[in-house]
């Protein structure tokens, strides 16, 4: 037989062999995770009360707390890798860290090319008004002719903007207009629910939270990446358990001052 027919005899076998070879399996997240007894967390570390610096330079927040309870969960501690919000995503496709801790809305885009945890968050539009008043805002008629904040570009705009009769006043950012709410200048705020807690504790003024705004609550979870059906489940389980232990519920009040764990009733 010809020196060229053998080498196509062979070059035929082998393409045989590799199409009736089975594919090798990618090793799932939950198999390295326990491997190294490390979780990879990504993270802004710069969103107080979800993840940032304390005074000492140490992270902390209520992310950092759940993820750590997670990892704890999975048998492993966690590694924080500090990113920017703008590159966080690509940087969890691109492997850099295995899970992101960093309050990430679940939706249905994000969910074409991510994985999620179950939700273990939930956020909703809020009021903020001052202790002594007692107007009723859960009704959109309470709104007529007052004097309504919000953060200039946040989803709240075209919110508050929709109610008849609302006044929007636009500030950069929720710090910004508790001032003027708490001395009369302002009727009431628009934020988030999660925010408003630690916001008015921190601020030290005479204010509380008030009615929840109409629509569909905000779920967060735990991205990863697709093709890890173990870590999935682990990960899941490990929420499950931190639901029914009481530690989802304490780490909750002990940030935020509320139960915000569950999906809230407006």
């Amino acid at each position: 037989m010809k020196l060229h027919s053998l080498i196509l005899n062979g070059a035929l076998l082998a393409a045989a062999l590799s199409v009736t070879a089975p594919a090798v399996q990618a090793q799932d997240l939950l198999d390295k995770v326990k491997a190294s007894g490390t979780l990879v967390v990504g993270l802004e570390g710069t969103y107080p009360p979800f993840g940032y610096r304390d005074s000492a330079g140490k992270l902390t927040g209520f992310d950092v707390d759940v993820i750590t309870a997670v990892a704890h969960q999975l048998g492993a501690k966690p590694q924080f890798v500090t990113t920017e919000w703008s590159g966080i995503i690509a940087g969890l496709q691109a492997g850099k860290f295995d899970v992101i801790a960093n309050q990430v809305s679940i939706t249905p885009d994000r969910e074409k090319a991510l994985d999620f945890s179950v939700p273990y968050i939930y956020s909703a539009a809020q009021v903020i008004q001052r202790k002594d008043d007692q107007t009723d805002y859960s009704s959109p008629a309470a709104f007529k002719d007052k004097k309504v904040a919000v953060v200039l570009g946040s989803n709240y705009v075209p919110m508050v903007k929709a109610i008849p009769g609302a006044i929007v006043k636009t500030y950069p950012g929720a710090v910004e207009f508790l001032s003027d709410l708490a001395g009369g200048r302002l009727d009431a705020g628009v934020n988030d629910r999660l925010l408003l807690p630690y916001l008015i504790r921190q601020s030290n003024l005479p204010l509380r939270q008030g009615a929840l705004l109409p629509g569909e609550s905000t779920k967060m979870g735990i991205p990863f990446r697709k093709g890890n059906p173990e870590f999935a489940k682990a990960i899941d389980a490990a929420f499950q358990t931190m639901r029914s232990d009481g530690t989802l519920k304490t780490l909750s009040k002990k940030w935020f001052g509320a139960d915000v764990t569950e999906a809230p009733q407006p």
